[in-house]
């Protein structure tokens, strides 16, 4: 997204962050598959670390992306009342893919790796023109 956002003009005008419904990683880089099939794509993954969603989130954001249905329902646990409109999957963004999820890539092989990124990149077009209709000229 943060890709899309510098071609479109946007990076200075969207805020964007990445984190995870459980601090396992917290700290760590990406998978090194991630981030070696996302540099074959042109996308450079090597200064993101991983953070847990911590709840000053709910607020601090427009907008919070589930990758998927467990991620989704530990988010709308912890999410308040007012802030639930906020939840949404990513996938619910995509526009020439029709998956409900991003589903999980790291139990298979580069296959998985690379349907995730053409998921997330679908998604993320998506959501750029979303933002665009949003933001003023």
């Amino acid at each position: 997204m943060r890709h899309k956002l510098r071609e479109a003009g946007l990076d200075g005008t969207v805020r964007i962050d990445s984190a995870g419904t459980h601090a396992w990683h917290a700290g760590a880089p990406p998978d090194h598959r991630s981030a070696f099939h996302a540099a074959r794509r042109g996308y450079d993954l090597s200064e993101l670390r991983a953070r847990e969603v911590v709840d000053a989130d709910f607020e601090r954001f427009d907008l919070i992306l589930a990758m998927d249905w467990d991620n989704l329902a530990l988010l709308e646990e912890r999410c308040p009342p007012e802030h639930q409109r906020k939840l949404e999957r990513l996938t619910e963004h995509c526009r020439r893919r029709d998956c409900p999820v991003v589903p999980d890539p790291y139990a298979g092989g580069p296959q998985g790796f690379e349907e995730v990124l053409d998921l997330v990149e679908d998604a993320c077009e998506g959501l750029l023109e979303r933002i665009q209709r949003q933001t003023p000229a």
